[in-house]
């Protein structure tokens, strides 16, 4: 059996299992045919953290954030600049804390933003405060790398 991996579709929230040896950047997801892979972070609530976490193959970078903090909004459009680099080797997901208190208060995110690096479902990295593009790109290759 060859190998696969497994990515949530970020429209309808569906494990696909994609083959390791095609490349994912034109697959579509086996439920809702739209494409897995859009260039653009994915905003989650607590149950999308949450199935992410448990059934992506890649790393998941997180970036948790409120839609009153500064900093937060001046990182945005970086945060979506760098999706564009670093997909379809790692997800990005966006994260409310507002939406979602308790899975914040669980993660111990005590200032916004927030990112974290995680893979396997552990988080390996973290890093609060805002970044542009380059340095959250750098940032997110450089805790891969040493994970």
């Amino acid at each position: 059996m060859s190998e696969t991996h497994q990515i949530v579709c970020g429209h309808c929230g569906r494990i696909n299992r994609l083959p390791a040896a095609r490349a994912p950047q034109g697959a579509r997801c086996g439920a809702c045919h739209q494409p897995i892979f859009t260039g653009h972070p994915l905003e989650v609530d607590e149950e999308g953290f949450g199935r992410h976490v448990a059934n992506s193959d890649i790393p998941l970078l997180v970036d948790i954030w409120a839609p009153w903090c500064g900093p937060c909004r001046a990182m945005a459009p970086m945060f979506e600049r760098a999706a564009r680099q670093l997909e379809p080797n790692v997800r990005l997901l966006k994260l409310n804390s507002d939406s979602a208190p308790a899975l914040s208060s669980r993660l111990g995110i005590s200032g916004i933003p927030t990112l974290l690096l995680m893979r396997g479902g552990k988080e390996i990295a973290r890093h609060a405060g805002a970044m542009d593009a380059r340095n959250i790109v750098a940032w997110t290759e450089a805790g891969l790398s040493r994970s």
